[in-house]
């Protein structure tokens, strides 16, 4: 029996567009998380209210994710997306870039274990409520070994632990190495052996092989999650779903029909063909080897719509 996928959420690449002309043309997936919800200016950025409002989400089975440095934040936040009706929410103490993890978010406040626990006194806290009315919203986290330090999710599990959480989802490098580097399984292997919530994979997941080697490996994996692989080969998580690689063909075609439908809505949005241009062309950003190096350059290298489409015709 294959385990669950979840979508990771990646900024500029997976909005509620393309997540809902992934559910409905690719599939496979369980849950897909919306990009970070994070404070501003006193305030969420409207793009992000626009990404998680209900009526552009319904059919797609969507978390909302939020990435925090204090308990006002958390607070804010967390008000902001039960307003919006959402029952789920996943903490993001993963993000490894610095813009964020040097101000204590993302993986930056795995480093900050008195703000994990006041967090984690809040969940549990709205957990006795929601069991006493029946109602609330449930927490999860994805997170990284730590910030600079690939000890610093020891203290910080020993928290979450002790949390009603759905799951845990860990990506088992720090911080700082971004996405250089490799995972550390053996890191990995411990956190699973320690973690008493189910657990969920991230990181460098891009084959089929893969995935089934994981469920193998692991047998009280609770799911893996998948972010760029997913752009990379959008109908993995339906490949390993069914246990068979498609053929290129089908592939191709489908990416066809989700590169056109996508199309379709960014030309009633934006303002130029420039903006078409710029938007569609991170559709393919990561799909160098499903492409084919000649095809991708083209595609990656057109100066503008007409040369972009003329390139995308070849795929």
């Amino acid at each position: 029996m294959s385990l669950p996928i979840h979508f990771a959420p990646l900024q500029g690449y997976t909005d509620d567009v393309y997540r809902r002309l992934h559910h409905e043309i690719m599939g496979g997936i369980q849950t897909y998380y919306t990009p970070f919800l994070r404070m501003e200016a006193g305030g969420v950025r409207s793009k992000d209210m626009r990404d998680i409002r209900p009526e552009f989400n319904e059919g797609v089975p969507v978390i909302p994710q939020i990435i925090v440095k204090s308990m006002k934040e958390f607070d804010f936040l967390v008000n902001v997306v039960e307003e919006k009706g959402y029952q789920q929410i996943d903490i993001n103490m993963g993000c490894p870039f610095p813009l964020q993890a040097k101000h204590g978010r993302g993986s930056g406040l795995l480093a900050h274990v008195d703000i994990v626990e006041e967090i984690a006194k809040a969940i549990r806290e709205k957990s006795h409520l929601s069991f006493s009315v029946k109602k609330g919203v449930s927490f999860s986290v994805k997170m990284r070994l730590g910030w600079e330090n690939a000890d610093e999710w020891r203290a910080v599990l020993d928290i979450l632990n002790d949390t009603p959480l759905r799951q845990v989802t860990l990506h088992p490098r720090i911080g700082t190495q971004q996405y250089k580097g490799s995972v550390s399984m053996e890191a990995f292997e411990e956190f699973y052996a320690l973690c008493k919530h189910p657990l969920i994979y991230n990181g460098d997941v891009t084959t089929l092989s893969q995935l089934q080697e994981l469920e193998k490996k692991y047998p009280n994996l609770a799911g893996i999650m998948i972010g760029r692989g997913l752009l990379a080969r959008p109908s993995l998580a339906s490949e390993y779903q069914s246990g068979n690689e498609l053929p290129w063909e089908k592939r191709r075609n489908s990416l066809h029909e989700f590169h056109d439908r996508l199309k379709a809505h960014i030309e009633t949005t934006a303002n130029s063909e420039v903006q078409i241009h710029n938007r569609l062309r991170l559709f393919w950003e990561y799909m160098e080897e499903e492409l084919g190096r000649k095809v991708y350059k083209k595609i990656m290298k057109a100066g503008n719509l007409k040369n972009y489409l003329a390139a995308v015709r070849e795929v």
